[in-house]
């Protein structure tokens, strides 16, 4: 059995968006806005809803596990164990907002087909998520 500590680290990406807290969250809990910013999907804010995300390289199975409006929400992501949340607050006229991407397995356990460890997917969609957040949603949200 794995231990915590012998997982790859939980991604976490919080930004302060010039956006209300309305606004950021239609562009988060919507299969419309989803898309504007991060894949095409057929997400639908509702617990236990089963939705794709359709990347560049597959379709990706999903299924709703938390919807708090307008706070946050989560989802499973793919074959791997990966949960994703949004979790948002209000800054007075201000969003914070903070993605958590976890369900890492060990650093050394390959996944996925291109047959690579977790340690390198991780480091690979930690800068990734960089872009995501703070460029491609910032710039939908501050539109």
């Amino acid at each position: 059995m794995t231990t915590h500590q012998e997982q790859v680290p939980d991604i976490r990406k919080t930004v302060v968006f010039e956006a209300p807290i309305e606004k950021v969250w239609q562009t988060v809990s919507t299969a419309e806005g989803i898309a504007e910013w991060f894949m095409p999907n057929d997400f639908e804010p509702k617990v236990g809803h089963e939705f794709t995300l359709h990347s560049p390289y597959e379709k990706s199975p999903c299924k709703v596990l938390e919807i708090d409006p307008p706070n946050g929400l989560s989802f499973t992501w793919g074959n791997f164990g990966w949960k994703v949340s949004f979790e948002l607050k209000d800054l007075d006229g201000k969003t914070e907002f903070t993605l958590i991407h976890t369900g890492w397995g060990a650093p050394d356990k390959v996944a996925g087909p291109a047959g690579e460890t977790f340690a390198v997917i991780r480091n690979r969609m930690n800068n990734g998520w960089d872009g995501i957040v703070d460029e491609r949603l910032r710039k939908v949200v501050e539109a």
